[in-house]
């Protein structure tokens, strides 16, 4: 895997990322930064990242069982160190989940597979941050 982040230039510290896939994603600082609050910041993106690992692997796990799921989100609520290196101290996972006569136990089981054993980018975030999860399962 591999990426390129380049500074946008002297106007302030925004930065735009080419990923080896071929997207592109804009990131920039606040303003008391440097920044022009044009796009997320960095960590933020490590946050978004990491829900969207997660949710990913929630859902896979639950069509490869014929779970009959609608929807999936997750919100991550995070807190971080005061100090430099300001890392990831604690995330709260909120999966809210949609579907037919789902199973909760089906549904929590993926939730911790993807947090034990798939999910790379929650797997790293357990090195510094403590992860909690909670699971909410709407009938639709």
């Amino acid at each position: 895997m591999e990426c390129k982040v380049s500074w946008m230039g002297p106007g302030g510290m925004s930065f735009v990322a080419q990923t080896g896939s071929g997207h592109i994603v804009a990131m920039d600082g606040a303003p008391e930064g440097g920044g022009n609050n044009l796009a997320p910041r960095p960590m933020e993106m490590v946050l978004v990242g990491t829900g969207g690992c997660t949710a990913y692997d929630v859902v896979m796990i639950l069509k490869k069982s014929r779970a009959d799921i609608k929807d999936c989100s997750v919100t991550l609520k995070a807190e971080r160190a005061s100090e430099d290196p300001k890392v990831f101290t604690k995330i709260h996972f909120h999966f809210t989940v949609t579907g037919r006569n789902l199973n909760p136990s089906a549904v929590e089981r993926a939730v911790t597979l993807s947090h034990d054993k798939y999910c790379s980018a929650s797997i790293m975030l357990a090195k510094t941050a403590e992860l909690t999860h909670s699971v909410e399962i709407v009938e639709g």
